[in-house]
């Protein structure tokens, strides 16, 4: 059963230097066409692919508060009428401060939306403009203040760390004021210099003072230490929350299970099979008025290729793969299958298996990507 979406709004009022993912300048868009085609590639596919009820909605971005409140409103309308949800569905949108007003806030919550997630990525202002945000410290202050006098209590704030001249003490500095928000979750992330960002081609003209991996390692080892210290739970490799606030829809990608993905360049794992949209906007909008899905490309996804999948995505969960899951998922022992990768890793120190469960151990987190990368290919 399908009980997760994801929706796209690729549109933003500035693009970041890191950013790599699929968006576009707000100003000049056919913004109205594009919510009118994502009403309609949602209609169509609960009418070939349907669901019961969706236990998380997560409209992601881009910006989706960059749009404007009657946009807005008739986005969410939208989805309302199109997705079916349970009654304790998790319905969160992703915002910048800065552009997150009382009003476009009440139209969320009135709409149903119970869950905040900010791009703050950092409080330092120096960095906040190398990095190409536009939004300020205060902002990230009004914003949560917003938010709690409109009735939201479920907000998380994004936090990027190993930045372009970052110190160890500006990211505790950073800590230090995200931690005086008092919300209840937090994620967490290295940078990751992708191709095709301004950061990227910075990088390759040796322009791009990065601060290296010994650095990137202490920050997150001081990530860690101060998430336990103020009664946060790391639940996953980079997100902390407190109990009860995990991300409902994360959890969906980490425990491999199915999901809608609605929006120019989104991503879907329905039945089976994983799909990929038309990433540009004029494709996307012309490929649903006329009558179609906006497929991009479609893999069926092997039993082995799941079984890795399973493994390297149950991995970064600190609770880890249970076993005893995996055999009624699969009917396979996880131990046999990877029984060379397991006792590689486990001599390395980088995964135990305990309690019927295989996880990270503490070193592992700092290795993470070497250890998903052990299970690609095996089966």
């Amino acid at each position: 059963m399908i009980k997760a979406a994801y929706l796209h709004i690729p549109f933003c009022e500035h693009i970041c230097h890191y950013c790599d993912f699929n968006k576009v300048f707000l100003k000049g868009q056919p913004v109205d066409d594009y919510l009118q085609a994502l009403d309609q590639e949602m209609k169509v596919t609960l009418e070939q692919f349907p669901t019961d009820s969706l236990q998380t909605i997560f409209v992601g971005g881009g910006t989706p508060t960059s749009l404007n409140e009657k946009q807005l409103l008739s986005f969410c309308e939208s989805i309302n009428r199109n997705l079916p949800k349970s009654n304790t569905c998790e319905f969160t949108f992703e915002a910048n401060p800065g552009d997150l007003t009382k009003e476009k806030l009440q139209i969320l919550k009135d709409a149903g939306v119970n869950r905040i997630s900010l791009g703050v990525q950092t409080f330092n202002e120096d960095l906040l403009k190398k990095i190409g945000r536009v939004h300020q410290a205060r902002d990230v202050y009004q914003s949560i203040e917003n938010a709690k006098t409109v009735g939201f209590e479920n907000i998380s704030i994004d936090l990027i760390f190993s930045l372009p001249t970052q110190t160890v003490n500006d990211f505790k500095e950073s800590l230090t004021e995200a931690f005086s928000l008092d919300i209840p979750h937090y994620s967490a992330y290295s940078l990751i210099i992708e191709p095709k960002t301004v950061f990227y081609n910075l990088l390759k003209k040796g322009k791009l003072p990065t601060p290296g991996e010994d650095i990137e390692a202490t920050m997150y080892e001081i990530l860690m230490e101060e998430m336990g210290k103020h009664g946060f739970n790391q639940y996953e490799i980079s997100n902390f929350s407190r109990h009860g606030y995990e991300s409902k829809h994360n959890l969906t990608y980490w425990n491999n299970e199915y999901y809608y993905g609605f929006g120019a360049g989104a991503h879907s794992f329905v039945n089976g099979i994983r799909r990929s949209n038309l990433g540009p906007l004029k494709k996307y909008i012309e490929q649903i008025s006329s009558g179609n899905l906006p497929v991009f490309e479609e893999h069926l996804v092997s039993k082995a290729e799941q079984m890795e999948e399973e493994m390297f995505l149950g991995l970064r969960k600190t609770e880890g793969v249970s076993i005893t899951h995996f055999i009624e998922k699969f009917n396979f022992d996880p131990q046999k299958i990877f029984e060379q990768e397991l006792t590689d890793l486990i001599s390395k120190q980088w995964i135990e298996v305990k309690n019927n469960h295989i996880y990270l151990t503490k070193n592992g987190c700092f290795l993470g990507n070497e250890v998903f990368q052990s299970f690609l290919g095996v089966v």
